[in-house]
């Protein structure tokens, strides 16, 4: 019996704007955990706590938008270099998305330079004590999956559409291409090849179609003779004969 496996989908474009990836990190940053009161004058009242729950995510999402890492290699991404982690070089200022001791797969996780701002704010989660195994914790355990707490986010920010932790790949895709950043430069700091990066994210370049929007509106030019002429001197003189024009 031979299964018929129904055609791709379109791929996803949601992208984020970069007033709404403010937006989202403002969200986690500021968000506070609300409780209900037990007791007292305000029992049943739900009052904001000092609790910050999202402060987590809010790494987890500049490391996103900034690299286009996979969440899985941004979970498992560490300060310190371990079987099993993603390991990010704060000296050399290289993250080295493929876990250590793992197996390079179809899904590309080549090491890439960490941008300048991100890599300074990685320092100081480090140095601030904020970080102690991975970058992305909750109560200083390593998170498995970000996937309740980016819904709660997108939420708290008003996002319309369908934003997953897997946007922010999207998202710096997207950017790269907007800022004309060369293809095979882009696919490399992404981890993806070029081919799929020009056919997902090759409009969003600002060369996309240039030549051909110009044109349409340009002048057009006066026809070029095929045959620019044909010279058959006699009897010494360069007596021309008439140039056909096609």
């Amino acid at each position: 019996m031979r299964v018929t496996v129904p055609p791709k989908g379109p791929a996803r474009d949601r992208w984020l704007r970069r007033n709404e990836a403010a937006k989202l990190l403002r969200a986690c940053w500021r968000y506070r955990e609300k409780q209900i009161v037990h007791r007292g004058k305000k029992k049943g009242q739900r009052i904001e706590t000092h609790k910050r729950p999202l402060r987590h995510l809010a790494r987890f999402i500049l490391i996103g938008l900034y690299t286009g890492t996979r969440a899985g290699a941004i979970a498992a991404a560490s300060p310190y270099q371990d079987v099993g982690h993603s390991f990010v070089d704060l000296e050399q200022g290289i993250f080295h998305r493929l876990a250590t001791g793992k197996l390079p797969t179809k899904k590309r996780q080549s090491p890439a330079p960490i941008p300048p701002r991100l890599l300074a704010h990685m320092r100081r989660w480090v140095r601030r004590g904020l970080v102690t195994s991975h970058f992305v914790e909750w109560n200083g355990v390593p998170v498995k999956s970000v996937k309740t707490a980016f819904r709660h986010a997108v939420i708290l920010a008003g996002l319309p559409g369908k934003v997953i932790p897997h946007t922010l790949r999207h998202t710096a895709a997207t950017w790269l291409m907007q800022r004309g950043v060369p293809m095979w430069q882009a696919s490399g700091y992404l981890g993806m090849s070029v081919p799929t990066l020009e056919t997902v994210y090759g409009h969003h370049h600002p060369d996309y179609m240039r030549e051909a929007a110009q044109a349409i509106t340009s002048k057009q030019q006066q026809n070029v003779p095929l045959v620019v002429s044909l010279v058959e001197p006699e009897n010494g003189g360069t007596k021309r004969k008439k140039t056909k024009r096609f």
